[in-house]
């Protein structure tokens, strides 16, 4: 199963004549459509060459829908809530939150190029890694336009030069910064796993109480990548372009390890939680003994919520912690790019950050340079109280791990199935 393949995108054809023909394509010209969405947006003034006063003019009004992953409720909450008012009530502009994953919107796109689609109905997307890859290298992206931004020189240039070692070349916006990290209850586990040896060894003594997502799905693939990490020394092996020697030299030592563990897994290595969400109720009625997060203090957050119990606590693996920026991008055939520009950089400012990594809203860390913010901005993020659940920052990047070109991330999840799944 591959995570990039075409959804939906195979067409049925058969041969016509006459009449038939006539009607046969009008129904493919309704189809194609139906494809491209029934919601068909008007396109509004293209902000190309604007400043950034006429563009805050053209958005004035509008309405932007921001298409995104949908499955965190507190996620969810901040967009509806927070950005929804402020981008209302600072611009005049609407904001409208669709759930949607990347995979499904990327072939959206490419649906809407192949059928010569100049204007779609999306505004602005959450991407990052091989969905951007991808959609960077067919051309269904507007830009560049990150230096256009007036937030943008709060951020470190490195900081938006890569995604997933992918040069991004101004045509994203980075949004957060976010860190693989393994949540557990320290009342039932008083001292956690510090390496990926630990960790085999604590699954094999705690049979059925340890469970991850099947990649495919975004936090199941991130473990399965630390467990990579922590078997090989790191990723700086796998840094630049994909080599599939490197990979196969690593597979082994990984492939060891899930044979380790697999009978000791909560489903005994045959059954694998559809995605986090699952993977999120097993930990909250006890099934499981830990969680993992791509949200450094989103534990702290959880607790906050009474979802967790106040003795939930967060851990990194040596040597195995996959840190990463996501982004936000604007397709290429954005109805509205004015208002995509506009979410984008408000998304950037230093009041909807230090509101994001708040762990009561998000607590998705912050991509801002604090020495190019201005004491007042600065403060904002002193002021955080990221509870006793979040690791301290030393910690954290004593752990990190860059991430690795989407092509490594893509052949070790169908190194994955065939080896877990292949076995059943």
């Amino acid at each position: 199963m591959k995570k990039n393949g075409r959804i939906g995108t195979a067409r049925v054809r058969a041969r016509k004549s006459g009449a038939a023909a006539v009607l046969g394509a009008a129904l493919t010209a309704l189809a194609a459509l139906a494809v491209l969405g029934s919601c068909a947006r008007a396109p509004a003034a293209d902000p190309a060459g604007m400043d950034w006063d006429r563009v805050l003019q053209a958005a004035k009004g509008t309405e932007v829908r921001f298409h995104m992953w949908g499955g965190d409720a507190r996620i969810n909450a901040w967009i509806d809530g927070f950005v929804s008012r402020e981008l209302s009530s600072r611009y005049g502009v609407k904001l409208i939150r669709v759930p949607m994953d990347a995979a499904v919107f990327i072939n959206k796109l490419l649906d809407e190029k192949a059928a010569g689609a100049a204007t779609g109905t999306m505004d602005l997307l959450w991407i990052n890694g091989e969905n951007f890859k991808r959609a960077k290298t067919e051309g269904l992206l507007y830009g560049p336009y990150f230096d256009r931004l007036p937030n943008s020189k709060l951020v470190d240039p490195a900081t938006a030069a890569y995604d997933f070692g992918f040069p991004t070349e101004g045509f994203e916006t980075p949004y957060g910064r976010a860190q693989f990290v393994l949540e557990y209850d320290s009342a039932k586990v008083p001292v956690p796993p510090k390496t990926v040896e630990e960790l085999a060894a604590w699954i094999e003594a705690n049979p059925g109480r340890f469970a991850y997502p099947r990649p495919p799905d975004f936090t199941g693939s991130a473990f399965v990548r630390a467990l990579l990490y922590g078997v090989s020394g790191g990723s700086a092996g796998f840094q630049g372009p994909f080599e599939a020697a490197r990979l196969e030299a690593a597979l082994p030592a990984l492939q060891a390890w899930l044979a380790r563990t697999a009978p000791h897994l909560w489903g005994r290595g045959r059954d694998f939680p559809a995605d986090k969400a699952r993977l999120d109720g097993l930990f909250e009625r006890g099934e499981v003994l830990f969680n993992m997060s791509y949200t450094q203090s989103g534990a702290q957050g959880l607790i906050l919520q009474g979802r967790y119990p106040p003795t939930v606590r967060t851990a990194v693996l040596a040597g195995a912690s996959p840190a990463n920026v996501h982004f936000t991008a604007i397709p290429r055939n954005a109805p509205n790019k004015a208002g995509a520009l506009v979410l984008s950089d408000f998304l950037l400012s230093p009041e909807a950050q230090a509101s994001k990594n708040d762990p009561a809203k998000w607590g998705d860390f912050t991509v801002l340079d604090m020495g190019r913010l201005s004491p007042e901005d600065r403060q904002r993020f002193e002021s955080l109280d990221l509870g006793p659940a979040t690791l301290a920052f030393a910690a954290l990047d004593a752990a990190a791990q860059g991430e690795i070109d989407p092509a490594y991330v893509e052949a070790l999840e169908d190194a994955w199935e065939a080896f877990v799944l292949g076995k059943k």
